[in-house]
């Protein structure tokens, strides 16, 4: 039984777990997904044919918010499966241990989110490798902006708290756990699983539309920059404001692509992209050009400097490799 269970904690062994939270993810959004596409044939009146493209239930208002609750409840079920029958840990043990700190760092991700994906703009802007053709479009779902913006604005809410969740909260920490050994200890066992972990958010957009060995690469990066603020605080709040407001300052602020997807319902801008596509990401959007290593780079920083002037250091929070206290029973 050692091969799959960790006598001594009690509980399967790291690869195991991820592997069931894996599977349960995509169970659930594949159930959900069937009954969303039912929901919007009935709203198309029967069709068979979801509106719009590019995130798998169409671009429609309503396919955008079912698309973002769709991500959401699928990352809260698995988890809490996951973490309740197999982590032994509650769900709080994830990085949402809500505090005043953490809502102080949410701030400073959502904060930061928009700093940087403004920086991106404005830096394209001045090479002029972006042009603005129009502000305050539609995307054609409404003619009311202020409607049409609430979309794609729940999506990305969504999909930032779902898949930080998912990537840092659930595995990244379940992969700090299994490979904390004698030989590398949590500190090393946490980095590892940080470019580990980083590594299959890049791996997990190669389904996206236009997407590439650069771009794969790329998002690894950002998976990188995203897990700065969990691996120094052990809270998920940095990455989810960070998530949250990079996507949507990029696509529905300033009309990027947002990882290859063009069509995400209404925006503030719309642009026409120019540039050198090594620069810029071209069609798939900053997160394939050269503009996101850059980001990625002065993000992870910001953060450093964030943490070191909030609790006076910046280190790596072992606590984030170590198993759930076992409870005794008491007689």
């Amino acid at each position: 039984m050692g091969f799959f269970v960790n006598e001594h904690e009690r509980r399967p062994r790291a690869p195991w777990r991820l592997l069931f939270q894996v599977f349960v993810y995509f169970a659930v959004q594949l159930a959900f997904g069937v009954l969303a596409l039912a929901v919007l044939a009935l709203a198309s009146g029967g069709s068979s044919e979801p509106p719009g493209g590019g995130i798998g239930l169409g671009s429609s208002p309503l396919a955008l918010v079912l698309g973002g609750l769709l991500s959401l409840v699928a990352a809260l079920v698995s988890v809490w499966l996951a973490g309740r029958f197999l982590d032994r840990r509650p769900f709080s043990g994830f990085g949402l241990g809500l505090s005043r700190e953490w809502w102080i760092d949410l701030g400073f991700g959502l904060l930061l989110g928009a700093v940087l994906m403004t920086s991106i703009f404005l830096v394209e802007l001045a090479a002029g490798w972006v042009r603005i053709t129009g502000t305050f479009a539609t995307g054609g779902g409404t003619s009311s902006f202020p409607l049409a913006i609430l979309a794609p604005l729940v999506l990305f809410l969504c999909v930032g708290f779902g898949e930080e969740l998912v990537s840092r909260g659930y595995q990244l920490k379940n992969m700090a756990e299994g490979l904390d050994y004698p030989g590398i200890g949590p500190r090393g066992a946490i980095l590892l699983a940080w470019v580990l972990s980083s590594s299959v958010f890049g791996l997990a957009h190669l389904a996206n539309p236009g997407s590439s060995l650069v771009s794969t690469i790329n998002i690894a990066f950002a998976g990188l920059l995203l897990g700065v603020g969990y691996v120094l605080t052990g809270r998920l709040a940095i990455p989810i404001g960070l998530h949250i407001t990079w996507n949507f300052f990029q696509g529905n602020v300033f009309g990027f692509p947002v990882s290859g997807m063009d069509d995400i319902g209404a925006s503030f801008i719309e642009i026409s992209q120019g540039g050198p596509t090594f620069l810029t990401g071209g069609p798939f959007g900053p997160e394939a050009g050269l503009v996101d290593i850059v980001a990625s780079v002065a993000g992870s920083l910001l953060i450093v400097l964030w943490v070191r002037l909030r609790s006076g250091k910046a280190t790596l929070q072992t606590s984030i490799a170590e198993p759930p206290v076992r409870k005794h029973a008491v007689s």
